[in-house]
């Protein structure tokens, strides 16, 4: 196991900045993901990690050793790759031992490696079988287990279940969670995958055009993203957004106003631009929030799509009195709002609704910087604030009063 460090690591390719003043470090024994779209910089990371690129800038060390520019071979590092590029005139026990038997290892130690590996990935009473005869995920747990028997301080892997279907992604990642519970050693996994993130990673990093967005456990990237492009990447769907203005009362879009003391904001005063945040989940409709205690007023809007998603139906709002459309037909983004439903709910397509937000659970954003400001308001104090979400006029035509909330974290200094 080994602690891996990138100090202001920066990849050029000519003109193209691929990796910018990257400063990552990965703890001894942590599931670290990667994560982002394509061209973000990722795979280059972990290539200037194996060593198969050189950093134009800055050093990569693996454990106290600055490995910068030593070879892949002397890194102590085994990757696994999306093409799992298995010999196809091998069977099962050559393909893992390959590596070894190159380094000249006796047979008695290559055959308790491959005995061990074969037994963590669940290869037993296959090592004979050739690569033809297997399915795609025995595959990759054939390239696993190559990687395993290197016995190395470091797993590199490259979006290794990208080429599995849906369902034998989700068994590979219970396997991999698995897999380091056994091995215990440092891995760094690369993906554009959030659910593969979320579901399997100890710490996310978050990475945009070759700079690090964040890094911290999965449910503070959810809940607590530092800016804009982490709040809208990570989560499925994404979170809804709005842009709109901090006035003396809150916040007020072109469709709705959310009151709130903006002395909460911190960085931020009344006339700054800023983007409200709400995820899916806590959308509402006026009948569902008998138990929520910090509802917004209420918001006027028409049911558009609907799609079921069989534990869930994902509905999607248009704001106002009538739809904006373009040309195309479809609704302008800055119209909509995306709310999530029990699937047993009776809602119809094209049914006027009045729909709240959690205040608790609203994000606020400078629009300029897209960097975080809230994470949860607090209703506006003083005698006029309502007594639940139908108090005062709807979004819109006028500002209304929610209920009174609990403390939140508005106020933290994040």
């Amino acid at each position: 196991m080994a602690q891996v460090t990138l100090n202001h690591v920066t990849k050029r390719y000519e003109d193209v900045v691929a990796v910018n003043d990257m400063n990552l470090e990965i703890r001894d024994g942590e599931f670290v993901c990667l994560v982002g779209p394509s061209g973000c910089g990722k795979s280059t990371t972990m290539e200037m990690v194996a060593g198969l690129t050189k950093p134009s800038e800055g050093n990569v060390h693996i454990g106290d050793v600055d490995v910068t520019t030593l070879p892949p071979k002397d890194r102590g590092v085994a990757m696994v790759f999306q093409n799992i590029a298995l010999f196809p005139h091998m069977d099962v026990y050559d393909n893992i031992s390959f590596g070894l038997r190159l380094r000249k290892f006796d047979k008695e130690e290559i055959d308790r490696r491959v005995d061990r590996a074969s037994d963590i990935v669940q290869l037993e009473g296959m090592l004979d079988r050739m690569p033809d005869e297997m399915s795609g995920g025995q595959r990759q747990r054939v390239a696993i287990a190559r990687a395993i028997v290197r016995e190395p301080d470091v797993f590199l892997m490259d979006e290794p279940l990208a080429n599995l279907d849906a369902k034998l992604r989700v068994h590979m990642r219970t396997e991999l969670q698995r897999l380091h519970k056994e091995l215990d050693t440092t891995i760094i996994y690369v993906t554009h995958d959030q659910a593969e993130a979320m579901t399997m990673s100890d710490r996310i990093a978050v990475l945009d055009a070759g700079e690090l967005q964040q890094i911290d456990p999965p449910l503070v990237c959810y809940n607590e993203p530092e800016n804009l492009f982490v709040a809208g990447f990570i989560g499925s769907p994404s979170m809804n957004f709005a842009e709109g203005e901090l006035v003396a009362n809150g916040f007020e879009s072109e469709h709705f106003t959310v009151e709130f003391d903006p002395s909460q904001v911190p960085g931020a005063s009344v006339g700054d631009r800023v983007t409200l945040g709400i995820r899916p989940e806590d959308v509402f409709t006026v009948d569902r929030v008998q138990n929520l205690s910090s509802a917004t007023a209420s918001i006027d809007a028409t049911t558009d799509v609907l799609e079921p998603m069989g534990d869930e139906i994902f509905v999607y709002l248009v704001l106002g009195e009538s739809a904006e459309r373009s040309m195309e037909g479809e609704t302008a983004s800055s119209n909509q709002l995306l709310m999530s439903v029990n699937p047993d709910s009776d809602i119809q397509e094209d049914q006027d609704v009045e729909v709240v937000l959690d205040r608790s659970k609203v994000h606020l954003f400078d629009t300029a910087s897209g960097q975080a400001l809230a994470h949860g308001i607090e209703e506006l104090p003083g005698p006029s604030a309502g007594t639940g979400p139908d108090a005062g006029t709807s979004a819109g035509t006028g500002a209304g009063e929610g209920t009174e909330s609990p403390v939140t974290e508005a106020e933290s200094d994040r």
